[in-house]
């Protein structure tokens, strides 16, 4: 029996709790029916690459994320125009146009520009009708193939560590002491520049 003067446990079981259960029986259909339609868009989509067009490399926004790059809405006038290619012709040949975004960095623009060179370089058109200027030829039609999945990925680099042997140097380094000093000395950069100010008056007199 329970020590002290607890309440008399009578459990409260019949709350028809098998209806508040969520089954997931239905998962590997649905893993089978999203196949399906994949398949079965790019089919329809053929022979366009199936993860859908060209997209921009852009950096994430704020702080925290600002250092990871990511695929963006699409590409700007300015790097369509410095690629040489014509804003009408892009969204026809698979190419994103977002009008709206700006180019901040030269970096940014120089990425971009060369991911649109190179895909430019990759291109094949397959003509909708009469062949016409800028079509690919008959004999890269026939050996023409569907990009399946991510095309021109953004390929995220890893930090590379660098390893060095510990030196007695770095072993007798006292890095609080330091910073302490450092500290210190910033904080009186005002005060001593205000004495030595003064310091030389009095020499002048």
């Amino acid at each position: 029996m329970v020590k002290h003067n607890n309440v008399v446990p009578n459990g409260h079981f019949k709350k028809h709790w098998q209806n508040y259960v969520k089954t997931w029986f239905n998962q590997p259909a649905r893993k089978t029916r999203r196949r399906i339609a994949r398949q079965k868009k790019a089919v329809k989509i053929f022979p366009r690459p199936t993860a859908g067009p060209l997209r921009p490399i852009v950096q994430c926004q704020t702080l925290k994320y600002n250092m990871k790059s990511r695929a963006g809405r699409g590409f700007t006038l300015e790097e369509l125009k410095s690629a040489g290619i014509p804003k009408k012709l892009a969204p026809t040949v698979g190419i994103v146009v977002d009008h709206r975004r700006k180019n901040r960095s030269l970096e940014g623009l120089q990425a971009n520009v060369q991911r649109l060179k190179t895909y430019k370089a990759k291109l094949v058109i397959f003509p909708r009708r009469a062949r016409k200027a800028g079509d690919s030829a008959p004999e890269e039609l026939a050996t023409a193939t569907q990009v399946q999945g991510p095309y021109m990925p953004i390929a995220r680099e890893k930090p590379s560590v660098e390893l060095v042997k510990v030196t007695d140097e770095m072993k007798s380094f006292k890095a609080y002491a330091t910073l302490r000093v450092e500290r210190m000395n910033k904080r009186q950069v005002g005060a001593r520049l205000k004495k030595a100010a003064e310091a030389e008056k009095e020499e002048k007199k």
